[in-house]
């Protein structure tokens, strides 16, 4: 055990040794924004991405109908288009994600779907509450069925140098998650330089993260190109050092879908295509459902179809 320990030590310090070029990896970034995704290859992305997403319900006004409604589009999400032809072949997105008191709700909803219901904790989005609760509250929601817990990292302690503390807790989340999957967010956005995140995103992994995600959606920024860039690189090199694939979910601020195919062509080349898949990549952004669709519609039909065939606006 105590060798363990220290051969953990001895590959965080090695790996954080790495320090980020700011420059370079927002030029890397860019140039994938400026990469044209065409014909069939554009088409199955576009079905990709959608298998990707998470689905986010997290309101004091979520009901159990409400989540059901959420369900069912994360179900089927062409939903009753009534386009031309069928067979349009489009998958159910990967997850939904609920606050704890609401799983329950999800897991009868999709009873029989592969979606996958996931559970907010830990004092989502502040995580500014003690650490039993948080832990009791992530027990809570494994017990309810959910099949993913995503937590929030301490920040208040990460930004104080406190990374032991920050470690410990994750830990201690992934203990209480059992058999559930654990994705922890940084909450890039508050949490300052690129060298920071990729301090956090390694600490995440070291201490049980299944996914690293990079925020609440609560906060702005949330997701960019050069942040996620950063997190994949740590999962990379984690990788080179372990062979463990982690996850990675972008979360907030991802609208289109021609930006989803430039997040996906950054992936592949940074990661490979082994992590071209819902159980290695997500995308935490709601809205993009809707433009996938439309999109997937226009490349089969030519035009385009309104935003509220598919529940969007």
């Amino acid at each position: 055990m105590i060798g363990t320990v220290k051969s953990r030590e001895l590959r965080a310090a090695r790996l954080l040794e790495r320090t980020v070029d700011q420059v370079g990896v927002e030029e890397r970034a860019a140039r994938f924004r400026t990469r044209s995704v065409k014909t069939t290859a554009k088409a199955e992305g576009l079905r990709l991405a959608v298998s990707m997403c998470d689905l986010t319900t997290l309101e004091g006004k979520d009901t159990p109908g409400k989540v059901a409604q959420l369900c069912q589009r994360a179900r089927s999400p062409m939903g009753g288009y009534l386009g031309p032809g069928e067979g349009w072949d489009v998958p159910p997105v990967a997850a939904v994600c609920v606050y704890p008191n609401r799983v329950a709700d999800a897991k009868r909803a999709l009873h029989g779907s592969p979606v996958k219901v996931a559970a907010v904790a830990t004092g989502f989005p502040s995580g500014q509450t003690p650490l039993g609760p948080r832990l009791e509250e992530t027990r809570q929601a494994v017990e309810e069925g959910a099949d993913e817990i995503d937590i929030v990292i301490n920040r208040e302690a990460l930004l104080t140098g406190d990374t032991g503390r920050v470690y410990d807790e994750i830990a201690a989340a992934k203990d209480a998650c059992g058999p559930a999957h654990l994705k922890v967010i940084l909450e890039t956005g508050e949490i300052g330089s690129y060298d920071t995140v990729r301090r956090a995103s390694l600490i995440a992994i070291e201490a049980g993260a299944d996914f690293i995600k990079t925020s609440t959606g609560k906060v702005q920024p949330a997701a960019t190109m050069p942040v996620t860039l950063v997190m994949l690189e740590a999962i990379r090199d984690t990788f080179d050092e372990t062979g463990v694939r982690i996850g990675m979910k972008p979360a907030g601020g991802i609208r289109s879908a021609k930006e989803a195919l430039h997040y996906l062509v950054m992936v592949n080349e940074t990661l490979g295509p082994a992590w071209l898949d819902p159980a290695l990549f997500r995308f935490g952004a709601s809205a993009l459902l809707t433009d996938l669709l439309m999109q997937i519609v226009k490349e089969r039909l030519g035009v385009y179809p309104r935003p509220e065939d598919f529940g969007g606006s």
